[in-house]
C-alpha cells in the first residue's frame, strides 16, 4: 500500500512550507522491529546513492518482500495481556511450557512453530532461517532482544557461526514491541543476498 507522508523537518517555518512540494511515498513494511528497520535502511541507502523516488520505492518493496523476522518469547503472558492470544492458549502454553516461534505473515504476527525449551526454539528458528534462505547467503542480520542482552549476544554468535552474514547487529526491542513480547524475547531479522 502507498500513502502520502509528511516528513519531520526541524528548522525555520519557511522550510516546513517547502516540504509540501516534495514527492513522498510510503511503503508498508508488513513488519516491525528490524523487519521494518531493514526496509528503512534499504530506502536510505538507495536515496543516498542518488536513486529516483521510484527506484527508492522499488528498493523498499523488494526488501519488504525478502526480509524475514522470526522471534521467540519467553512467556505467553505478555501476548495474552496485549490481546494477541486467548487465555486458553496462554494456559495451555504455560502448562506445556512451550516456547512459541512467531513470524510476520501478511503484516500480522502469526505462530510459526513451537518448542519445549528455549534452546530448541532457537535451534528451530535458525533451521527456519536456513530453509528460507534457500541456499543463498545471509546478507545482513539483526538480533533483537528484550531485556536479555547476554542471550542476544549468544544468538549473534550462533548466527555468525552458522550463516556468516555480511553484517550483523545486536539491538534492544523498542518499548512498544517489548510490551507485547515481554522480557526474554529474542528475534532474528535477516534477508538473503540478491
Amino acid at each position: 500500500m502507498e500513502y502520502d507522508l509528511l516528513p519531520v523537518v526541524v528548522g525555520p517555518e519557511a522550510a516546513l512550507n517547502e516540504i509540501h512540494n516534495l514527492p513522498i511515498r510510503i511503503v508498508d513494511s508488513y513488519a516491525s522491529s528490524m523487519g521494518l528497520g531493514f526496509v528503512v535502511l534499504t530506502s536510505a541507502r538507495a536515496a543516498a546513492a542518488g536513486k529516483s523516488i521510484e527506484e527508492v520505492v522499488l528498493a523498499a518493496e523488494h526488501m519488504r518482500d525478502n526480509v524475514h523476522l522470526l522471534f521467540v518469547v519467553d512467556t505467553l503472558e505478555y501476548l495474552h495481556r496485549g490481546g494477541r492470544i486467548t487465555g486458553a492458549k496462554r494456559l495451555l502454553g504455560t502448562a506445556l511450557q512451550s516456547k512459541p516461534i512467531l513470524h510476520f505473515k501478511d503484516g500480522l504476527i502469526q505462530p510459526h512453530s513451537q518448542a519445549r525449551t528455549r534452546k530448541k526454539a532457537l535451534g528451530q528458528m535458525l533451521d527456519t532461517a536456513e530453509e528460507r534462505l534457500s541456499g543463498k547467503a545471509m546478507a545482513e542480520a539483526c538480533v533483537v532482544n528484550t531485556d536479555c542482552r547476554s542471550d542476544g549476544e549468544a544468538l549473534v554468535r550462533m548466527v555468525k557461526d552458522r550463516f556468516q552474514p555480511g553484517s550483523i547487529y545486536l539491538s534492544e526491542c523498542s518499548p512498544v514491541v517489548g510490551t507485547h513480547v515481554g522480557p526474554g524475547g529474542l528475534g532474528l531479522a535477516y534477508y538473503p543476498e540478491a
